[in-house]
């Protein structure tokens, strides 16, 4: 779709909160561990007898949101700690993935793809497949308690390799062993630095060998050579993240990311002179999809404010931009506050959230026929009428 006349221009202004609410949604991008409710979080603690920062409710989340909000990566991540080890039974990990379900549905989304890392749920004594298996039942369960409150979602899971680790092709191999039942795709995630993803070719090359689908976090924390080699060595067929795209643009010969001007405010004489560098084109070219997650960004560090995100800039590039959640409870976000936050600080409009949605189900690894009944009959229904 074209950028918006001016005759449109004023469709942002009817953005109200319900709207965004009840606006379908597509979401790649989203953390089972980092998308708890602070009451599951502790009434779990205390039937597995895990110690908490805090001891009500309220205090909890504050605690989640103020210790990710650091500019910090590394702290982003220990706030995880507490999240994974209410996760380890099987209890648990059906409560939490049913509960996910219910909430991303009350918050608009129709497809959700949910990433989590089975080799972190082991502490228990469950096998990696039991940890599968929980959480496609309390899957299963929440889109059963959504479809009769009247708010159906599909929702199917990433599988995750933690890039530290040694164990990517056996959870490569894992994966696939679940595809069948509501494994739709794989990833690596954690710290890029000194992690790079060619550790883990053995299983990106199983993988393919195997006709499955992967994405994997690239671009975040790390610069271009991290997002190079997840796609020219690895072969990913999406980017998680990849913000650090924007280092190999440059605007009259300066870095965009020099030019002191926030995306949101550029004006289409900017955007026009704007120059692809080699990769930055060829991702564009290649129509590779960038699962961003503005909120969670602005807590690493990763972006400075919501209107200089990436997300603005590559998205009126034409680049193929999603927009995502990453981890709900450590950013105190939703689809729907991603989406006013974008509206409000940099300008997006409803044309805007349209692409974002249509793209992410072009990119979903959901089979075509399905992606294309909810882009038909879910998505452009609201918004295009």
């Amino acid at each position: 779709m074209l950028e918006p006349t001016e005759a449109t221009s004023d469709h942002s202004t009817r953005l109200d909160a319900e709207t965004i609410r009840l606006a379908p949604k597509a979401l790649l991008h989203d953390h089972l561990d980092g998308g708890l409710r602070p009451a599951t979080i502790l009434e779990l603690s205390q039937q597995v007898g895990h110690e908490l920062p805090a001891d009500t409710v309220d205090g909890l989340a504050t605690w989640f949101a103020e210790s990710a909000d650091s500019g910090s990566l590394v702290r982003y991540l220990e706030t995880f700690d507490h999240t994974i080890a209410v996760m380890q039974t099987v209890e648990g990990l059906q409560r939490v993935a049913r509960e996910c379900v219910e909430d991303l549905s009350a918050d608009g989304v129709v497809y959700a793809e949910v990433r989590y890392a089975p080799e972190q749920h082991l502490e228990q004594g469950l096998s990696l497949d039991e940890v599968v298996e929980a959480v496609e039942e309390g899957l299963r369960e929440g889109e059963v308690l959504a479809r009769e409150a009247g708010r159906p979602i599909v929702v199917d899971t990433l599988v995750t390799a933690m890039r530290h680790a040694a164990k990517s092709r056996e959870i490569a191999e894992l994966a696939v062993r679940h595809r069948e039942r509501g494994v739709t795709g794989f990833d690596i995630a954690g710290a890029e630095a000194g992690f790079p993803p060619t550790r883990h070719l053995d299983a990106f090359e199983y993988l393919r060998r195997e006709n499955f689908h992967f994405t994997i976090h690239a671009g975040e924390a790390f610069g271009l050579k991290s997002i190079w080699e997840a796609i020219q060595w690895c072969g990913a067929e999406r980017l998680g993240h990849g913000v650090r795209l924007v280092d190999d643009l440059t605007l009259d010969g300066v870095p965009v990311t020099d030019v002191g001007i926030p995306y949101a405010d550029w004006t289409p004489e900017q955007l026009a002179a704007v120059q692809l560098g080699p990769l930055a084109a060829y991702v564009r070219d290649r129509r590779i999809p960038l699962e961003m997650c503005p909120s969670s960004n602005l807590q690493t560090g990763a972006a400075p404010t919501i209107a200089s995100h990436p997300i603005t800039l590559l998205d009126r590039l034409r680049f193929r931009v999603t927009l995502n959640t990453d981890n709900r409870l450590m950013s105190g976000t939703s689809m729907s506050r991603e989406m006013q936050l974008l509206v409000a600080e940099a300008g997006w409009d409803l044309h805007h959230l349209r692409r974002v949605t249509v793209n992410a189900m072009k990119s979903a690894f959901l089979p075509f026929d399905q992606r294309l009944e909810i882009i038909e009959n879910q998505i452009k229904p609201f918004y295009d009428d």
